[in-house]
Formats: structure tokens, C-alpha cells, sequence
């Protein structure tokens, strides 16, 4: 993930987590989603293949622990989208 990826996390819109992230891709909202490449296969594949349904921009190369600090939070993330 980049500096400007980052910069996007930190001030941008976005949802955070599996739920959330399905939620977002199936309104047509999401414009990127991250990931996580530690995250449960049984959590992510879903979302993987829905966002590749809906031609949504996928990134997973960052771990849960990344994603969870680029988005200010305490907690490890499995998923994030970035909204409109």
C-alpha cells in the first residue's frame, strides 16, 4: 500500500470489515477493496468473488494489522472498501 493509498485510509470514506464491506460492493458504492492475505480464505473469498461480479478493484497485499492501523482503528480488518 502506498503513501497515497494511505492518505485515501486516513481522510476518505470507507467501510471496514467483511459485513460492511459486502454491504458496500452490493450498493455499488465501493470503488477499491482491500483484502487482508491473513484473513480467514472462508471470510474473504466471498467478497473476492463479488467484488469480481461487480468489476470492483481488488488489493491483497496487505495484512490484517495493516489494514486495521491505515484505518485508525484498534483492531485487526479482514476487509475495507474505499466508497464514493
Amino acid at each position: 500500500m502506498n503513501s497515497e493509498e494511505l492518505e485515501a485510509f486516513k481522510s476518505g470514506k470507507k467501510a471496514i470489515g467483511a459485513k460492511q464491506t459486502v454491504r458496500a460492493v452490493e450498493k455499488g458504492l465501493a470503488t477499491k477493496v482491500y483484502l487482508a492475505a491473513d484473513a480467514d480464505r472462508r471470510v474473504v473469498a466471498p467478497l473476492a468473488l463479488l467484488c469480481n461480479q461487480k468489476a470492483v478493484q481488488v488489493d491483497d497485499q496487505s495484512t490484517m494489522t495493516e489494514l486495521g492501523k491505515a484505518c485508525g482503528i484498534e483492531v485487526a480488518a479482514a476487509a475495507v472498501a474505499l466508497l464514493k
